[in-house]
C-alpha cells in the first residue's frame, strides 16, 4: 500500500494545499519557524497557502475583533515570524460555490455530487453556456456528457440516463421548456506525474567518459584522408575569373563578327579616291 509523504510547508504545492485544513496550516507555519530560512521563504509560503486559504492579518488584537472572525468560519492563530515579531493570522478554506471558483488546482478535490450542486448554483443555459475555460478546468478532472431530450423521454428505460447513472456518473437536470437537457459527470482517477530526478537517477555521461573520448577525432584519420578534403574542396570552390573568361572566349567561338566584302571595298575605293 502506497503510504502519503509527509508534508511540509516545503514541498507544499498549490494543489496540495487543498489538502489540508486551517488548523495544519497553524502547524505547518509553527514547524517551519524552526527552519533558519523561514523568514526568508514566508511570502512564498504565504502565496501557496492563499490558493487554498483566505488569510488576515489582525492588526487590532481585541476578543471582539476575533470573535467576529470567528463567527465568520475562521480559525485564528498565532504564527511566529522571526525572534523578535509574533503576528495574529485569521485562517479560513477558500469555499468553492460558484463554477469560477474552480482551478487546475482544486479540480481534483471536488466530489462529483459537489461539482453538480456548484453547477446547479450557477446554471441557466447548460453546458454550452459555461465559458471554454471553465469547461476545460471541468474536464481536466471528470468525465462529462450531455444528452437532450423530450423531458417524457429523459428517463426512458434503458437509455443514456439509466446507462450514466448505473455507470456511477452524477447527473444535473435542467429543463429546457418541454425539452431535458441531462450533465452527467463522473470523476477521472488522479495520475500522479512522475518527476525525473537528474542529480540522483540520471547519470552524468560527462563524468563516466574519459578526457581522451573529448579529444579531436581527426587525429585518427590517415594522411590521405586529408588529402581527399583538400581535393574536394579545391574542386568546390569557384573560380570567378576563370568563369569569365571562358564565357567571353565561348561569345567570340560561336558569335565571331565578320566584315562584309561591301564595306572592305568601300574602303579600298575611298583610299583610291583620296
Amino acid at each position: 500500500m502506497k503510504t502519503k509523504r509527509a508534508i511540509s510547508l516545503k514541498t507544499l504545492t498549490k494543489s496540495s494545499a487543498w489538502d489540508i485544513q486551517e488548523s495544519d496550516v497553524f502547524r505547518l507555519l509553527e514547524e517551519a519557524a524552526k527552519d533558519a530560512d523561514f523568514k526568508d521563504n514566508l511570502r512564498h509560503y504565504t502565496d501557496i497557502l492563499k490558493s487554498a486559504f483566505e488569510i488576515e492579518t489582525l492588526t487590532v488584537d481585541k476578543p471582539e475583533i476575533v470573535s467576529k472572525y470567528e463567527d465568520r468560519g475562521f480559525k485564528v492563530g498565532l504564527v511566529k515570524v522571526n525572534e523578535n515579531v509574533t503576528e495574529k493570522w485569521a485562517v479560513k478554506k477558500r469555499p468553492i460555490l460558484r463554477v469560477t471558483d474552480l482551478s487546475y488546482e482544486n479540480i481534483h478535490h471536488v466530489s462529483a455530487r459537489q461539482l453538480v450542486e456548484v453547477l446547479d448554483r450557477n446554471f441557466g443555459g447548460g453546458w454550452e453556456s459555461l465559458p471554454q475555460s471553465i469547461q476545460d478546468i471541468i474536464e481536466s478532472g471528470f468525465d462529462v456528457s450531455t444528452t437532450t431530450l423530450p423531458t417524457n423521454r429523459i428517463h426512458r428505460p434503458g437509455g443514456m440516463y439509466e446507462k450514466k447513472t448505473n455507470d456511477g456518473f452524477e447527473v444535473l437536470e435542467i429543463p429546457k421548456g418541454t425539452w431535458m437537457e441531462a450533465i452527467f459527470v463522473k470523476a477521472k482517477p488522479e495520475v500522479e506525474r512522475p518527476r525525473m530526478k537528474f542529480d540522483q537517477d540520471m547519470p552524468n555521461k560527462r563524468d563516466d567518459m574519459d578526457d581522451d573520448d573529448f579529444e579531436d577525432k581527426d587525429e585518427d584519420l590517415p594522411e590521405n584522408d586529408y588529402k581527399e578534403r583538400e581535393d574536394e574542396d579545391d574542386d568546390d570552390t569557384i573560380d570567378d575569373d576563370k568563369i569569365s573568361e571562358e564565357i567571353y572566349r565561348t561569345q567570340l567561338d560561336e558569335d565571331p563578327v565578320e566584315l562584309s566584302d561591301d564595306l572592305n571595298l568601300e574602303d579600298e575605293e575611298g583610299d583610291e579616291n583620296y
